[in-house]
């Protein structure tokens, strides 16, 4: 459902453990809600916690939690992390999208 490169499964690991999560334990959430240049944008924190109606996946030693709406949008997509002087933080790249914005954050289908 969703990939995980290993640049943003070791980001992910950093910034869970410094916000005292545990990244073998807890969850990234993913979703998507309207808003952003292109119409929709990306959302991604962390959560130790489901809902119900989440689908949870797990894909390089990342547990990944997926809300029901949301499911639909990300199928196929890939998380991965850019760094550096000229890096862009997390990108989500989904082929589902259409239409992207130039920051990365947003896309319409």
């Amino acid at each position: 459902m969703i990939k995980v490169s290993e640049e943003a499964k070791k980001k992910i690991s950093v910034l869970m453990t410094e916000e005292g999560f545990n990244a073998t334990a807890d969850y990234v959430r993913v979703g998507v809600k309207s808003g952003g240049c292109s119409g929709l944008s990306y959302e991604l924190t962390f959560d130790n916690n489901q809902a119900e109606g989440d689908k949870v996946f797990e894909d390089n030693d990342v547990k990944i939690v997926v809300d029901k709406r949301s499911v639909l949008y990300l199928a196929g997509t890939i998380l991965e992390y850019s760094g550096g002087l000229n890096g862009k933080g997390f990108v989500f790249n989904n082929p589902n999208a259409q239409r992207t914005c130039g920051c990365g954050e947003s896309f319409s289908l």
